[in-house]
């Protein structure tokens, strides 16, 4: 199966900084019918975030679990769904295998639901989101919402963007050829 790995803040909803109220997730334009499009294809659509907020204090796994809860309702709403949500909730200083840019979300996704990853897409606003991806062998996709056109720069200057859109619905059709 292939996998399309999408990072939460930034490529699917607005960013906010250490989000963790649901009332305060926002999606972008044409997400959630890019995310049942892509569904359709039958690859697994699935989240990686980082939410080192929890490792700093700044809200609880259970926050984070509200926020996941309402963008499945909100998903939902729309018709469509992930496959899955993994994250990391430790610090940068950590040293973890799940903080990107280790792929250790994408190889835990890749494990629990079968994915192959040398087949798969990674979709992220950072630097970190398509080291992530290029280390399992993912094909890697920038999106410029969220931090995404402060790091264009970096991200082609480390050779990690496969492909650079404006956002996620305009990534839709490159993101289904690329699926097909």
């Amino acid at each position: 199966m292939r996998g399309v790995f999408l990072d939460r803040d930034g490529v699917i909803n607005e960013e906010i900084e250490y989000l963790h109220d649901p009332d305060k997730l926002v999606l972008l334009p044409g997400v959630a019918a890019t995310i049942g499009a892509l569904a359709e294809t039958g690859a697994a659509v699935v989240v990686v975030t980082n939410q080192s907020g929890i490792g700093r204090g700044k809200y609880s796994e259970v926050d984070l679990a509200a926020v996941t809860a309402r963008l499945d309702d909100m998903l939902a709403a729309a018709g469509t769904a992930l496959a899955g949500s993994y994250f990391c909730p430790h610090l940068p200083t950590a040293g973890c295998r799940c903080r990107k840019p280790l792929p250790g979300m994408l190889e835990n996704a890749a494990r629990d639901l079968g994915i192959e990853l040398a087949r798969s897409v990674i979709v992220g606003d950072k630097a970190t989101d398509l080291a992530a991806g290029r280390a399992v062998g993912c094909h890697t996709v920038l999106v410029r919402t969220g931090y995404g056109a402060a790091e264009e720069a970096a991200v082609r200057a480390q050779g990690l963007g496969d492909a650079v859109f404006d956002s996620l619905a305009d990534a839709r059709a490159y993101l289904l050829a690329w699926l097909a």
